[in-house]
């Protein structure tokens, strides 16, 4: 049994090496957005032996390489310099807290603070005047005020730490302009004016905020991937000392040389090598075959696989974060960083929308008071112009499709997991499918002919032995025989070893169905003392529609072939009946260097597959989906997850991505036709900014109305 050779690093906080370069992880909490990832990377960046600075929205972390000089402090001040609080961030103890909950309650406030308002308001528009408007006004006021000042604390909070470092960022003239329009429409309230926007302001806030609880969502579940892997090395180990004395250790306290002993059914907390015992260790976390494999001592194991057979004595080599499992999850968090094209493009706005917008409300100011429109009428024109320019539809033009579209995959039986998965899933055009459980459904059938060859007695006694086990092969065959209609006979003294099979007594004769003395495939053996033994071959079948799924995806003009743990012969029997090329006895490390093969010629890689072992690809993939059936970490690093039996979800879900680009693409002509519209209207005086909040609201619903439209769409 061979373990797979993973690259290891450091990647807490600083620590010596023998190489010159370390490596250190700052966690950012207060990192948001693409623009946010743009400072933290440039001012670390620039630092004298800063060699480079990676940030992780999803993990609200920086990942830098730096020479031995250059120390965590220094690091730390960097980001201090430009607003972001930072410290170092250690994978065991950090929790990392949901960026969706401090979102929730002013989202509350803004939509609940708003529908009230909006009510008063219509008694406004309607005519009302005179001691009947103030009073609506002064009402619209008490609860505007409060829920404005508690719901945009998000954005307050943003502008004022990016302000205190003479720096801008996106939520600077949003602040300013829901500051001044709030202000304003106080002074309107007091003064008996005729007009106040806290409906609009309020609306505002409401859009911006649901678009951000959108995202933090998204990124939230991402991370939930890297827990659920790491879960699956056990918590500790029993140390067995040079004196035969055994005491329990957490495993952050076991270290290389250490001999830990390993029950049967543990899961190893630590990587090592058998110094004694022979067991059989299911390593599908691995390799994703579905049947343990054989250990004996000087075999190397690793932590997160089972023990599934007899006692072991394990020699640690590696612990806690230098662990194959620990490798796994940080190439998973390092590959499941945001891809999108979007991320990108918003880092660019970033840095030109605010000095943009300020540039363009100040102009219309100064350019009103050269006209002699005096301070208050200049002051609501630049007010309406940092309300109408501000970015909503274009921020909903993407998020919107895909939560509309993610609805659509839902009700069909596929999940999206990831924001940006449909844009990636639109583009690929290249698919890796695992075999066990993928292409397949990962449940041994046994063979029909077998089955036709038993007597009555015997396919009896084979329904009795396989129904006392929970051994997937007993499971299949317990299926299969009952959907024949056979009636098992009674047993007497029944027992199942580990590894061995089931025996009994049947009547006076000996029974047992159990693992065959040789076979070619997957077998079991029925064997009736006196009788000859019969062998009962299984195979797993392939999903229901596969073959029309893989034609589907041929048209679709995608080049599909299999990537797999298992066997060569069990892959090349799944290859010959999809005619597929396949590839089978491929590790992790395996299955991302066939992945980055195909990157580097240009390719956007589909990965499908759903162990433990398909984790790293999944993540690393342009996109990634796993069926129901896969285990916690394949469902949550993959993008997409198909809850029911038949492959054809993949080129449906694939189908449904292309459809939400092009609607995303016609949003963005919606918003970016919507301010080269608005934006004159609102320099030349001639949208307030009651008039500025409601056209901004109106791109808005344009840009939901259409995405919507993918709703309707046959999946």
């Amino acid at each position: 049994m061979n373990a797979p050779a993973f690259p290891l690093s450091d990647t807490a906080v600083p620590t010596a090496s023998a190489d010159p370069l370390v490596h250190s992880v700052l966690s950012v909490p207060s990192m948001h957005c693409a623009g946010c990832m743009g400072k933290v990377e440039r001012s670390l960046s620039a630092l004298d032996g800063v060699v480079s600075a990676r940030a992780n929205l999803t993990a609200r972390s920086v990942d830098v390489v730096h020479d031995g000089g250059t120390d965590w402090p220094v690091l730390i001040a960097a980001l201090e310099g430009v607003g972001f609080a930072a410290q170092p961030r250690e994978p065991e103890s950090d929790k990392r807290p949901s960026a969706v909950r401090p979102l929730l309650a002013p989202l509350a406030v803004a939509g609940f603070a708003c529908m009230n308002v909006m009510l008063l308001s219509v008694s406004v528009w309607s005519g009302a005047d005179g001691p009947t408007r103030d009073l609506f006004h002064w009402i619209s006021a008490a609860i505007g005020v409060p829920a404005i000042l508690f719901a945009g604390r998000p954005f307050f909070s943003s502008a004022l730490g990016a302000l205190r470092h003479a720096r801008t960022n996106m939520d600077v003239p949003i602040s300013i302009g829901v500051i001044l329009a709030t202000s304003l429409s106080v002074y309107e309230t007091v003064t008996h004016g005729a007009e106040a926007w806290f409906d609009g302001t309020l609306m505002l806030l409401l859009f911006l905020l649901s678009g951000r609880v959108l995202d933090a969502m998204m990124r939230d579940r991402a991370r939930a991937g890297v827990d659920a892997l790491l879960r699956q090395a056990a918590p500790g180990a029993l140390v067995v000392d040079g004196e035969g004395k055994a005491s329990w250790l957490p495993s952050s306290a076991l270290v290389p040389g250490m001999v830990i002993r390993v029950g049967l059914g543990e899961r190893l907390a630590a990587d090592g090598t058998i110094t004694r015992g022979h067991t059989r260790i299911d390593q599908s976390l691995l390799t994703g075959e579905s049947g343990p494999v054989a250990a004996a001592p000087g075999d190397p194991v690793v932590a997160g696989t089972l023990n599934t057979e007899n006692p072991i004595d394990v020699t640690v080599t590696a612990s806690g974060t230098d662990t194959v499992l620990a490798e796994i999850a940080r190439t998973m968090e390092a590959a499941g960083q945001s891809r999108s094209a979007y991320v990108r493009i918003a880092d660019r706005a970033s840095r030109l929308y605010a000095p943009a917008v300020h540039t363009l409300a100040a102009v219309s100011f100064v350019g009103w008071m050269i006209a002699g429109a005096g301070v208050y009428h200049s002051l609501v024109i630049a007010i309406a112009v940092l309300i109408i320019t501000c970015p909503c539809a274009l921020g909903l033009a993407v998020p919107v499709a895909q939560v509309v579209a993610a609805g659509a995959l839902l009700q069909r039986g596929i999940l999206v997991k990831d924001g940006s998965a449909l844009e990636r899933l639109a583009e690929v055009d290249r698919a890796l499918l695992d075999k066990t459980g993928t292409l397949t459904l990962g449940q041994p059938v046994p063979d029909p002919a077998a089955l036709d060859a038993l007597t009555g007695d015997e396919a009896g006694v084979a329904l009795a032995l396989a129904s006392h086990s929970r051994h997937p092969l007993s499971t299949g065959l317990a299926r299969a025989l009952a959907a024949r209609g056979v009636t098992a006979v009674p047993l007497a003294v029944v027992e199942e070893e580990a590894g061995r099979g089931v025996s009994a007594k049947w009547g006076a004769l000996d029974v047992s169905l159990g693992r065959p003395v040789a076979a070619d495939g997957t077998a079991t053996a029925l064997a009736i003392a006196g009788q000859p033994t019969r062998l009962i071959g299984f195979a797993d079948r392939l999903r229901p529609d596969a073959v029309e799924a893989l034609a589907r995806l041929q048209r679709m003009g995608i080049t599909a072939s299999i990537l797999s743990g298992d066997a060569l012969s069990a892959v090349a029997e799944i290859a010959r009946q999809t005619g597929l090329l396949g590839q089978g006895g491929a590790l992790p490390n395996d299955k991302l260097e066939a992945i980055a093969v195909l990157q580097g010629a240009g390719r956007k890689v589909l990965m499908v597959g759903d162990g433990l072992n398909d984790g790293p690809a999944l993540a690393a993939a342009h996109a990634s989906i796993a069926p129901g059936s896969a285990c916690d970490v394949g469902r949550q690093a993959a993008d997409l997850v198909f809850t029911g039996d038949s492959l054809l979800a993949v080129p449906r879900g694939i189908a449904v991505a292309r459809a939400t680009m092009r609607v995303v693409r016609q949003n963005f002509v919606l918003a970016i036709g919507y301010n080269a519209l608005a934006v004159p209207l609102a320099i030349a005086g001639i949208v307030t900014p009651l008039l500025a909040a409601v056209a901004m609201s109106t791109s808005s619903l344009i840009v939901i109305a259409n995405s919507l439209r993918l709703a309707r769409r046959p999946v």
